[in-house]
């Protein structure tokens, strides 16, 4: 019986013992600290770990979506790496191109860049689908490389990249039948055999071809007209203007060896120079343009307006020689007093009154060196005064024949040259 009550007491006072003894400092807090055991709890803890389980939840479950769509186009129960049909008929695939720009055309390399919307379509069974509401699915680039696509390519491309700002401008549409869009926007940069004899008169005839092994080509024709105003600026009307320039020496005194032999010189370096820039700017072709025509005929005339004053120098020269062999003044005092009148105004006078004053003055040479030089002096002066009365008449009458005619036939055949030629090439 004393035992029987012993182990009861034993049995009660031992849950107590183990409650004090792995828990006594609890027990303490929470009489003297009770807003201490709030923090021992830690609640917020809690909180965090259910928005991180939800985010989990929210990323599989965007896993599980792509798991499906890829369940729903069936992509890893075909063989994508053959064509729908394998094996019988071929596939007809259509092409769509939207061009967006043109973004150069180069002459010199023959080529021209564009960006363009390229957009195919076919029909491919094995991506069909059973929709309730008939739409579409759209992808970006990343199935691409799942499915079976056309091997379209650019015919004579140089260069070319599809665009990939902010992410590659690829676009993939398959409906619920099969019918598969895509689309990709594109820079190419391809050949242009270009035709120059009429540049830059002329029309080019540029085409963007593309092919598939299917050994199918399709032409993209483009008609480019040039605008010639800009070449007119920088080279027909300079050309045009240096060889009316050059005409202005047949109006300048045929004794006026610098001033004429300057402005030809001039003249014939400007024309170099502009068929120089207008080469440098064209590719080297074997044929002649209609631009190198106009402007080597220019030079052509400004060339033949040196040769002109040339002859009419020879010529002028061999004439003075007969008429002083005529005359028989072939003396020394008679050549001095040529070569001074001519530095006095500029000009050779070979009219009566200045040969008259040529065999006075000879003539006079036996009266007295002082006699002579005095009336040298006054034949100066009068001719001086002479000269500042009748300019005009003055080169009217001492002009030579050829220059005579230059001024009529130089611009005549000049602008029936320019008729001819605008008339055959616009």
């Amino acid at each position: 019986m004393v035992l029987i009550i012993k182990l009861l007491l034993l049995s009660s006072l031992w849950p107590g013992a183990v409650l004090n003894g792995f828990y006594p400092q609890k027990q303490k807090d929470h009489h003297h600290h009770h807003h201490h055991e709030k923090e021992e709890i830690h609640p917020v803890p809690m909180r965090d770990s259910r928005k991180n389980t939800s985010k989990m939840k929210r990323i599989d479950s965007t896993k599980v979506r792509q798991v499906k769509s890829e369940q729903l186009l069936r992509i890893d129960d075909h063989d994508f790496a053959m064509r729908p049909g394998f094996g019988g008929s071929a596939i007809p695939v259509g092409i769509d191109v939207q061009i967006e720009s043109i973004d150069s055309i180069s002459e010199v390399d023959m080529d021209f860049t564009m960006t363009l919307y390229l957009r195919h379509y076919w029909k491919d069974e094995r991506l069909s689908f059973q929709s309730t509401n008939n739409r579409s699915m759209t992808f970006d680039g990343r199935l691409i490389k799942k499915i079976w696509v056309p091997d379209v390519f650019f015919v004579h491309s140089k260069r070319s990249f599809i665009h990939d700002t902010t992410m590659e401008n690829i676009m993939l549409r398959v409906y619920p039948d099969g019918n598969v869009l895509f689309s990709l926007r594109i820079t190419v940069s391809a050949m242009c055999f270009m035709d120059f004899s009429r540049f830059p008169l002329d029309t080019q005839n540029c085409s963007l071809e593309l092919e598939s092994w299917w050994y199918n080509r399709l032409f993209i024709n483009f008609i480019l007209r040039r605008h010639i105003f800009f070449f007119l600026l920088q080279s027909y009307f300079p050309a045009m203007l240096m060889v009316m320039l050059s005409w202005v020496s047949f109006w300048i005194d045929r004794r006026a060896v610098p001033a004429r032999v300057s402005l030809g010189i001039t003249t014939v370096l400007t024309m170099s120079t502009i068929i120089t820039g207008v080469s440098a700017s064209m590719p080297q072709v074997s044929y002649i343009k209609a631009v190198d025509v106009y402007l080597w005929i220019s030079f052509l005339f400004v060339f033949l307006s040196v040769i002109e004053y040339a002859a009419v120098n020879y010529l002028t020269t061999v004439e003075e020689r007969k008429q002083l062999k005529r005359r028989g003044k072939s003396s020394t005092t008679l050549n001095l007093e040529a070569v001074q009148a001519m530095a006095f105004d500029g000009c050779y006078h070979d009219s009566d009154a200045d040969l008259n004053y040529s065999v006075h003055s000879e003539e006079s040479t036996s009266r007295g060196r002082a006699s002579s030089v005095a009336t040298l002096d006054a034949a100066r002066v009068k001719r001086k005064r002479s000269i500042k009365g009748n300019v005009g008449r003055i080169i009217l009458e001492n002009n030579h024949a050829i220059d005579t005619y230059s001024r009529l036939i130089f611009p005549i055949v000049y602008i029936l040259f320019n008729f001819f030629y605008w008339g055959m090439y616009l």
